[in-house]
């Protein structure tokens, strides 16, 4: 196994995030814990130049705006021409109209290296119909694996969908992740979190296929350990970032749970 975390603590490579306004601390702590360093620039007449000297681009359309749109587009332009990872939240799709047509917007005129979401927003970006309560997963019709598999090729991107079994597709090979625990459902942010660790996992491994695997397999042992130590949604998020930071490559090694297909 190659050493991921030491390398992110070693280079502390910075994490632009144009993100959801709810959870941009706990986004900014959880960069910081796992060695890297958060930046939030969301402003049109700045971001693209805080792009410009970052190691990876976050996308959140958690909170949105149109101003937020356009500092979206013109950072993950700038993100492109640097040839630097560019990550899509798509938190909420499927639930307004709004947030439907701004997400095929940022499709349209920019390329997005890794689409996340959960179970029913990304069977949503893939065209299939379903019902989103708010920012809040619900089941979906269709077989989960083959909607990450589809979406991925014709994106010409790696598609992670969390849920209980996390699917991470390429377009051709699927895996599975099976680390984390019930406990990181029962507070606001671990989804995206989650979106802020594949940006950082990304910014030193251009394989994004596997750095999002290695992502949740270490942010899910993370949750793991936190839970095992928490009484409740308190102190599972102190736990967690406390956790987060005294991770390591061995210990992960030890407790990653995945299937490739």
């Amino acid at each position: 196994m190659n050493s991921p975390l030491q390398k992110i603590k070693e280079t502390k490579p910075l994490i632009h995030h144009i993100t959801n306004w709810v959870t941009i601390y706990e986004c900014a702590n959880m960069t910081r814990a796992f060695g890297a360093l958060p930046v939030m620039a969301h402003s049109p007449e700045e971001c693209a130049d805080m792009t410009a000297i970052s190691s990876a681009l976050v996308l959140n359309i958690g909170t949105l705006t149109y101003e937020i749109i356009d500092a979206m587009m013109l950072s993950a332009s700038s993100a492109n021409e640097k040839k630097i990872p560019v990550i899509f939240d798509a938190v909420g799709v499927g639930s307004t109209k709004f947030r439907d047509e701004m997400a095929a917007k940022i499709f349209d005129s920019v390329h997005i290296d890794i689409i996340k979401g959960n179970y029913s927003e990304i069977a949503k970006l893939a065209g299939e119909s379903t019902e989103t309560k708010g920012v809040e997963t619900t089941s979906i019709n269709v077989d989960p694996e083959k909607v990450a598999k589809e979406l991925a090729k014709s994106k010409s991107s790696i598609v992670v969908m969390t849920g209980k079994e996390d699917i991470i597709s390429d377009g051709k090979k699927i895996y599975i992740i099976r680390n984390g625990n019930e406990q990181m459902g029962s507070i606001v942010g671990t989804g995206c979190m989650a979106a802020s660790v594949i940006g950082l996992f990304a910014s030193i491994n251009f394989n994004y296929f596997d750095a999002s695997k290695d992502a949740l397999c270490y942010f899910g042992v993370a949750g793991e350990l936190a839970a095992e130590k928490s009484n409740g949604p308190g102190s599972f998020i102190v736990n967690l970032y406390d956790e987060v930071f005294n991770l390591s490559d061995e210990k992960v090694k030890n407790m990653m749970n995945f299937e490739e297909k």
